[in-house]
């Protein structure tokens, strides 16, 4: 009898031959719900309604992920500064997830990270600030709830000056009067979406990546699926639909501007306004530390988080109108943050330190003049037109959370019996058999035959599905070797993306499906044409399309290094709009609807 796990994996893998299945499927069937938007929630979406039995298609104009969800600081967190602004509901609901996400739902993808509140030196401000913080932190983890085992964090401790020097000693000794210690978790946001993709895949959705929203489709006064082109081949068709869900986020306004120019009934909702976060990436040697930091800055919280051999310090927090496909970091950007780090740290850093640098957008419910660090966090779902419901804002910790409440709303007009949201007791996708096959990684590596190192690698990355990737290593054993310019990664990673992970281009690979364009001083770029060539045996490129993704490519990191050094926005935007998007349509230009 087969193995039914065996099946699922199977199910999961977003091959090319499964795109072009999934692609007949788009054309013929009727789903029950049409989902929009390949990001945390969209993906979740996903997740959440064909665990519930529907039928279930998601469409992407780019890459699984290539928006907001995988530029964020890679936290799922509750959020420290809301309970500073009394949302304790927000918070409560965030820690909740963060138990979930790395106790039960994915394990092998959260994992717990110690951080510093430094605290200032000296008199009577140091010891209210103290009693000020620690009552914070306390509150923060009664919320996260006195079990262990679902709250799967440490609880946090106070520390002297010299116990918070001893775990961070690049701490500069003259700013602070010791620390507490809390514990947050951490996530790569971009793994999380591809698993949340190829969990819905396994429960029968159909998803296809490059696949561009053009107009909503409708029938008197109700959706009934959408207009779509395939950036691939330039092929325009119609998905129908019984209701569609609109998890677009930043794009979010596009969806409602396009019902209103369709001339339909037109209820305002949503207004989304987008707020650029920049994250600078630092080797680990720059900085001495075992924990992350979290600062208090004039306007926000300044992050220092570990990251494998690396930090990454931010966020920026600024109102962003431009292309919101490309949002770019400034030079003005990049010293806002390295001043507001070097304040506590005894050796300055400078930007000969910074190895990447990530531009994201988060998509914020917005009122009419707030700035962008008081607008909330929230969530809201809402229905313009019978039949589509848009859910906008929130955080990736509570895409769960989010991806429930939207398909709650779209499922009131079909059929029923259809069963409550159980996401909350749906394990990921590599999440079953993680913890024992993590216990001890020589089994597998002997099993497999391959190093232990490499074992807990792609255990560490991957979950229970490293046996997959395994299964690709011992048909193809020569990919066992380092991807070139890139050590922390195997070649095997590359061919197993394009051949599993919905991986269609240079940049999906070297940006999301590893880490590698801002991980590398050279961001990618000594890495290029090997991936491109291990790509291209998976996806039967010829050596003229191999050479025209890496030129894509390495045109994509030309542009993003000039535009760091632009003064302002306008002028970043306009050097980084100067490469292509190697996404381009062949017949005819598609509206930037995602």
């Amino acid at each position: 009898m087969r193995d039914p796990s065996v099946s699922r994996v199977a199910a999961s893998r977003l091959s090319p031959e499964r795109r072009a299945a999934d692609l007949e499927r788009l054309r013929r069937e009727t789903f029950d719900v049409l989902v929009i938007g390949g990001g945390v929630t969209g993906t979740g979406a996903a997740v959440d309604a064909a665990s519930r039995g529907l039928s279930v298609a998601l469409v992407e104009a780019r890459d699984l992920g290539s928006g907001t969800s995988s530029r964020s600081s890679k936290l799922v967190h509750g959020g420290l500064r809301y309970l500073e602004q009394l949302d304790l509901a927000l918070v409560h609901e965030a820690l909740r997830e963060r138990g979930l996400l790395a106790t039960r739902l994915a394990p092998h993808l959260v994992r717990p990270v110690p951080f510093l509140v430094p605290l200032p030196r000296g008199g009577w401000r140091g010891g209210l600030l103290r009693g000020y913080y620690g009552a914070g932190v306390a509150l923060y983890d009664a919320f996260a709830g006195v079990n262990a085992l679902t709250r799967g964090m440490p609880l946090h401790r106070h520390l002297t000056t010299a116990g918070a020097r001893r775990i961070f000693p690049s701490l500069r000794e003259d700013t602070i009067g010791g620390a507490i210690r809390y514990f947050d978790a951490q996530v790569d946001d971009a793994r999380l979406v591809t698993t949340l993709a190829r969990t819905a895949a396994s429960l029968g959705a159909a998803v296809v990546t490059s696949v561009r929203a053009q107009r909503i489709l409708r029938a008197a006064r109700e959706a009934t699926g959408a207009r779509v082109i395939d950036i691939e081949t330039g092929e325009e068709f119609g998905i129908s639909a019984r209701t569609v869900i609109a998890a677009t986020g930043v794009w979010s306004d596009d969806i409602t501007d396009m019902v209103a120019v369709d001339g339909g009934p037109f209820r305002p909702g949503l207004r989304v306004r987008a707020s650029k976060g920049v994250h600078l990436v630092v080797p680990r040697s720059a900085i001495s530390g075992e924990a992350g930091l979290i600062l208090r800055t004039p306007t926000s919280v300044l992050f220092v988080i570990p990251w494998g051999g690396h930090w990454i310090i931010g966020t920026t927090d600024t109102d962003w109108r431009l292309d919101r496909a490309h949002p770019a970091a400034t030079a003005r950007d990049i010293e806002y943050l390295l001043g507001l780090v070097n304040e506590v740290l005894d050796r300055p850093l400078s930007t000969s330190d910074i190895e990447g640098v990530y531009a994201g957008l988060r998509p914020l419910l917005s009122g009419e003049d707030e700035s962008t660090s008081a607008l909330s966090r929230r969530h809201a779902v809402v229905e313009p037109l019978l039949g589509l419901v848009l859910v906008a804002g929130g955080k990736l910790t509570t895409y769960r959370v989010m991806a429930a409440d939207v398909v709650d709303r779209a499922v009131r007009r079909l059929r029923a019996g259809i069963p409550r949201s159980r996401t909350d007791e749906l394990p990921l996708l590599g999440a079953d058999g993680y913890a024992r096959l993590r216990r001890d990684p020589a089994v597998l590596a002997l099993r497999h035959r391959v190093p232990v190192d490499v074992a807990e690698h792609l255990l560490d990355r991957y979950g229970s599905l490293a046996t997959d990737v395994l299964d690709l290593l011992a048909e193809r054993p020569e990919l066992i070797r380092p991807l070139e310019g890139a050590p922390s990664y195997l070649a095997v990673e590359v061919a197993y993306a394009a051949r599993a992970e919905g991986a269609l281009h240079l940049d999906d690979v070297l940006a999301r499906r590893t880490r590698i364009s801002f991980e590398t001083a050279h961001r990618g770029v000594d890495s290029a044409a090997d991936a491109a060539a291990l790509m291209g045996a998976e996806l039967g490129w010829d050596a003229d399309r191999q050479r025209t993704e890496v030129e894509h490519y390495l045109a994509r990191v030309a542009a993003e290094r000039k535009s760091q050094t632009m003064p302002d926005d306008q002028s970043a935007e306009a050097v980084r709009l100067g490469a292509p998007d190697v996404r381009t349509i062949q017949a005819g230009r598609p509206s930037s609807i995602r």
